[in-house]
């Protein structure tokens, strides 16, 4: 899969799982149930000890992996070899865009400020993590996009059901979703984060996104 190919699965799913775990067995879990419940883009994050098992255990399932909280080039390139399909970081790392570039594989950074968002734009990064989403308005993306019309906006931080479809109207290409996972983890296990997973998508369908 080429890196176009991987940012069109993207935003055409809309909904990104950004998985947290005690470890790798429990981000495996979590990710199976995110995926039983519709959601097919998942990122494991690399807070998590041992993720490296996580990636290994979800090989087999039809969903779309990539990596978070990747902090340098070296993490990284430990992600592309475990399987990540797409990076994502809490913020701009110059040479994780450069060795994301040079293997073809989309960057997603966080980006807080028009000029953070220019520099990102210009070492190939297609699609920008807004992060964190919940100290903005969604008509921050219309704003950026006077300046910036080519920048692609996944908000991230702070997204829930009631507010995802306002983000999504304003230009999101897509929503990165975490907290309330591990909260439907934590309180009710797999079956209440598939049964979670669900309604984000249902919200995604009746909003005209993925069939």
């Amino acid at each position: 899969m080429d890196k176009h190919s991987i940012i069109h699965q993207l935003m055409e799913t809309k909904v990104v799982a950004v998985i947290r775990g005690q470890n790798g067995k429990e981000a495996a879990q979590l990710s199976r149930a995110a995926v039983e419940g519709g959601i097919r883009s998942i990122e494991l994050t690399y807070t998590t000890p041992e993720i490296e098992n996580a990636f290994k255990e979800l090989q087999n399932t039809d969903a779309l992996l990539g990596a978070g909280s990747v902090l340098d080039s070296e993490t990284a390139r430990h992600a592309i070899l475990a399987g990540a399909k797409f990076i994502v970081s809490p913020y701009f790392v110059e040479s994780v865009a450069t060795l994301c570039n040079r293997y073809g594989i989309p960057y997603m950074p966080g980006c807080m400020t028009i000029r953070e968002m220019a520099m990102a734009l210009e070492t190939g990064c297609d699609v920008l993590k807004l992060f964190p989403a919940n100290h903005f308005d969604p008509s921050f993306i219309k704003s950026v996009n006077g300046p910036l019309p080519n920048v692609r906006i996944m908000p991230t931080g702070g997204i829930n059901l009631d507010n995802m479809k306002e983000w999504l109207n304003a230009g999101a290409v897509a929503i990165g979703i975490g907290s309330d996972l591990n909260k439907a983890y934590k309180n009710g296990g797999y079956e209440a984060v598939v049964e979670l997973s669900r309604k984000y998508m249902q919200k995604v369908k009746n909003n005209g996104g993925v069939s």
